[in-house]
């Protein structure tokens, strides 16, 4: 008898999650939201690291700038 088991682990980020349950859930005509919505774990996270994104750049270009002005 062979008693090797084997399992297998999927790992979904949660907004992942959020969408296909709203997406079911829409489409099963048990929520009545805009695609917009339904969508919005997504977009929201996807918003949220361009956020992230730009103030990093803008703390990196401060102190940029201010290294420069004093070595003047």
């Amino acid at each position: 008898m062979n008693d090797k088991n084997t399992s297998i682990t999927l790992s979904l980020p949660i907004p992942t999650i959020l969408t296909i349950v709203f997406v079911i859930l829409k489409l099963c005509n048990v929520i009545t939201w805009s695609w917009v919505w339904v969508l919005s774990p997504l977009w929201i996270g996807f918003a949220i690291g361009i956020v992230v994104l730009v103030v990093y750049i803008l703390i990196i270009s401060i102190t940029r700038i201010k290294h420069k002005r004093k070595r003047r």
